[in-house]
């Protein structure tokens, strides 16, 4: 292996440290957030839903480390992002519905002679 190939190994492995102590330290400040608050559900909430996104996913965002494995928070199925994506074109895709407003266009200018 050249020198380039262990500074990139080393980067690669710096970076998945990071992210597993990142990973570590929320997972442990979620355990002391749950011993500090057992009273169950939220005031309004759905009992067995989660918010979304979860505190974790937000603080992994927080600290840089992409979260990939979303966990579902309990409700009803959502659309996937390619089915929000493709209605999401399709209503910009519409004409805003027949302007009443008649626009300017420019006139030929007559040669002068």
């Amino acid at each position: 292996m050249t020198d380039a190939d262990h500074a990139a190994k080393a980067a690669q492995e710096a970076e998945k440290k990071r992210h597993d102590d990142a990973r570590k330290k929320i997972a442990d400040e979620r355990k002391a957030r749950e011993a500090a608050t057992k009273e169950g559900p939220a005031k309004g909430g759905v009992e067995g839903s989660k918010p979304t996104p979860t505190q974790e996913e937000n603080d992994l965002a927080a600290m840089g480390v992409p979260v990939m494995d979303k966990e579902p928070d309990g409700s009803d199925e959502q659309p996937s992002p390619e089915d929000q994506m493709a209605k999401k074109q399709h209503k910009e895709a519409k004409p805003s519905g027949g302007a009443a407003y008649q626009t300017r266009q420019a006139q030929p200018v007559a040669p002068k002679s």
